[in-house]
């Protein structure tokens, strides 16, 4: 969670960038992607600050039923459309257009963990699995 946080603000601060790999049409190229190994980003500000408010409230809410907040891990986080708001705008010839706003609806869910899960340290690379073709291609050349 603290990790979350720190990122959001570096966010609004403009100090790392939130790399778009799925719907990057027309998203400019950063420099700061190469941190993500992409090319594609920006720092969605609105959207930082929203879900700043979101994991702070989160936490609070954490707090008030007991859990260690310096343990409190992002769970689960999904964003899904609401229904569009409708208003209308006018247009020129004595016309109207509508004028849609895109709520969403965001759901967040802490858990709390006590050690965060080291990554193995393997020492012999995974053997790299060869086809029953290869193996008996070999066995005819030993021959």
């Amino acid at each position: 969670l603290r990790r979350a946080v720190r990122f959001l603000k570096n966010v609004v601060q403009k100090k790392e960038i939130v790399p778009f790999t799925r719907f990057r049409g027309d998203v400019g190229r950063k420099a700061q992607c190469k941190a993500w190994g992409c090319v594609q980003g920006r720092w969605p500000k609105k959207s930082a600050e929203f879900l700043l408010q979101l994991l702070k409230n989160a936490e609070s809410n954490a707090e008030f039923k007991g859990l260690d907040t310096d343990h409190l891990v992002v769970d689960h986080i999904q964003v899904n459309a609401a229904p569009k708001m409708r208003r209308r705008t006018y247009r020129a010839h004595g016309r109207i257009n509508p004028y849609m706003s895109s709520p969403c609806h965001i759901e967040v869910i802490l858990a709390e963990r006590e050690d965060a899960v080291a990554k193995p340290d393997d020492e012999e690379p995974a053997k790299k699995k060869e086809s029953k073709k290869k193996l008996k291609r070999q066995k005819m050349q030993q021959r």
